[in-house]
């Protein structure tokens, strides 16, 4: 069963899409099957670990609404060991068309559960606020890391 880690912090340029995609390719180089969950929006990590936006169909947005079953969306990336589920604008969609739904901070988490044995690491790494897919984030989580600048600001 997977170790779940979300990177979140409700700051904005401290580094979580950065710790990401570093975090989880140093694990899959550790030859720790990882998969890592772009769940923001700006898509940051998708093309970070090398994957072209414009040329996916189907996304964490068409997982989390139950268009596309998660076999479906997962990517592989250059490196063996690590996977990820990309992102990209439409996401943002998400915060409208689930804010009524009953158990909706648990939608990430059913989405990821057919897939926990498969991988020794799930990294998600959330948007700049503490929005609707930040909680699905935390919620499926087992541990929660917050990158944070060495600042007064940042750490208020």
């Amino acid at each position: 069963m997977a170790h779940t880690i979300c990177i979140t912090n409700q700051k904005g340029g401290v580094g979580k899409t950065t710790t990401a995609i570093n975090l989880s390719a140093a694990l899959a180089l550790s030859s720790k099957k990882t998969l890592l969950v772009d769940c923001d929006p700006q898509g940051n990590a998708t093309s970070g670990i090398g994957i072209d936006k414009s040329s996916i169909e189907n996304t964490l947005y068409q997982g989390m609404i139950g268009e596309a079953l998660i076999e479906d969306i997962i990517q592989e990336t250059e490196i063996d060991a690590l996977s990820v589920i990309p992102s990209r604008v439409e996401l943002i969609g998400f915060e409208v068309e689930m804010m009524s739904k009953p158990g909706r901070e648990k939608i990430l988490s059913n989405l990821l559960n057919g897939v926990t044995n498969s991988y020794d690491y799930i990294l998600i790494d959330c948007p700049p606020s503490l929005s609707l897919l930040t909680l699905n984030a935390m919620a499926a989580s087992d541990y929660v890391l917050i990158p944070l600048q060495s600042e007064f600001f940042a750490l208020e």
